[in-house]
C-alpha cells in the first residue's frame, strides 16, 4: 500500500502544481490584457500596425535572451552576463564578416562565442562550485571588455544584406527577428515541458540534494543551462548586430534587467523549481508594452528602469512570501 499511496501523494501534488502554475499565468495574461486595454484606450497609436510590429521587434531580443535565462532561473541560479555577451557575440560576428566569411558562418561564430561564455560559467558554478551570482557578474564584465579590446571601442559597420535580413528583415509584414524567437520560444516550451531533461532542470532546481540521490546528474544538467543562456545570448548578438548593420561594444547595456524581469513577471521564482516558457512569453510581451507605452507617453526613459526594477522587487516580494508561507 505504501508505493501506492505514495503514488497518489506524488500525483496530487503534481495536479497541485500543474494547478497553481495555469492560475500563475492566467493572472499574469489577465496583467497583459490589462495593460494592452488601458494603452488601447489612453494611446491612439497603440493600436496602430507599425507600433504593434515596433512592439514585436524590440521584444525579439529581449524574449530570446529571456528563454535561456528562464532555463538558469528555473534551476535555482542566475546569468548577468548576457547583456554583455550579447554584446561580445555581435562584435565578433561582425569582425568575422567585414573578413568577408560567409554569413553563415558569422551567424555561427557570434552563437559560438555566446555558448562558450555560458561554457566558462558553467566549469566555474559545477566544477569550481563558484555562486552564479558571482561568476555571471564577472563574465558581464569581462565579455565587456573584450568588445571594447577587440574592436578598440569602435562600431563594426558594413554587414551583408542577407545577415541584415535576420534582425531587420522581414517576411511579409512580420519581423524576421520576431519568427527567430517565437521558434525560440516553440522549441524551448517543448524541451522544458516536454522531455526529460526539462524534469531534471524542475528537480534541480526545486530540491538539488534530492535530486542527486534520484540519480539525476545535476553537474550536467546545470552546465547545459548555462550553455543554452549563453548560446541564445549569441543569437541575440546576431539579431542586434542584424537589426542596426552595426555591432556596437557598448550595445545590449543592461540588458539583463529585462530578461531577468521578464522571467520573474513571468511568474519563475529566484528560490528555483518554478516557472515556464509561456509565463516568460508573457512577461516579455509586459516589459514590451510597458517601455512602449511610457515611449508613446512622452515618459523620461530613465523611468522605465526604475519601473523595471520596482516590477522585479514586488515580484519577489511575492514570491519570497508564497516561499515562507509554504515553508512554514
Amino acid at each position: 500500500m505504501e508505493p501506492v499511496q505514495a503514488q497518489v501523494t506524488q500525483d496530487r501534488r503534481f495536479g497541485f502544481r500543474s494547478f497553481t502554475r495555469a492560475v500563475n499565468e492566467l493572472t499574469i495574461v489577465v496583467g497583459f490584457v490589462g495593460i494592452s486595454l488601458y494603452l488601447a484606450l489612453t494611446t491612439p497609436a497603440f493600436l496602430t500596425s507599425a507600433n504593434l510590429l515596433s512592439i514585436l521587434l524590440a521584444s525579439s531580443l529581449i524574449g530570446v535572451v529571456a528563454v535561456g535565462e528562464t532555463f538558469v532561473i528555473v534551476t535555482g541560479g542566475i546569468d548577468l552576463s548576457v547583456g554583455s555577451v550579447v554584446a561580445f557575440s555581435g562584435v565578433m560576428a561582425g569582425l568575422a564578416l567585414n573578413a568577408h566569411v560567409p554569413v553563415v558562418v558569422g551567424v555561427m561564430i557570434g552563437i559560438a562565442i555566446g555558448a562558450l561564455s555560458g561554457s566558462f560559467i558553467a566549469f566555474a558554478v559545477t566544477t569550481l562550485n563558484m555562486s552564479p551570482f558571482i561568476v555571471s557578474l564577472a563574465v558581464l564584465a569581462m565579455a565587456r571588455g573584450l568588445a571594447f579590446i577587440v574592436t578598440n571601442g569602435n562600431t563594426i559597420f558594413s554587414f551583408p544584406d542577407a545577415f541584415d535580413n535576420i534582425g531587420g528583415g522581414n517576411i511579409g509584414a512580420i519581423p524576421v527577428a520576431a519568427l527567430i524567437t517565437l521558434g525560440v520560444f516553440l522549441v524551448a516550451g517543448l524541451v522544458l515541458a516536454r522531455t526529460v531533461f526539462g524534469a531534471e532542470v524542475y528537480a534541480v532546481g526545486g530540491n538539488r540534494d534530492a535530486a542527486r540521490l534520484a540519480g539525476i546528474p545535476v553537474g550536467r544538467t546545470l552546465a547545459i543551462v548555462y550553455i543554452i543562456s549563453g548560446a541564445l545570448a549569441g543569437l541575440g548578438g546576431v539579431i542586434l548586430a542584424g537589426r542596426l548593420d552595426s555591432a556596437q561594444p557598448i550595445a545590449a547595456t543592461g540588458l539583463e534587467l529585462n530578461a531577468i524581469a521578464a522571467v520573474v513577471i513571468g511568474g519563475a521564482s529566484l528560490f528555483g523549481g518554478k516557472g515556464s516558457i509561456l509565463g516568460t512569453l508573457l512577461g516579455v510581451l509586459i516589459i514590451g508594452l510597458i517601455n512602449n507605452g511610457l515611449t508613446l507617453k512622452n515618459v523620461q526613459p530613465f523611468w522605465v528602469q526604475f519601473i523595471q526594477g520596482a516590477v522585479i522587487f514586488g515580484a519577489v516580494l511575492i514570491d519570497s512570501l508564497n516561499q515562507k508561507r509554504r515553508g512554514g
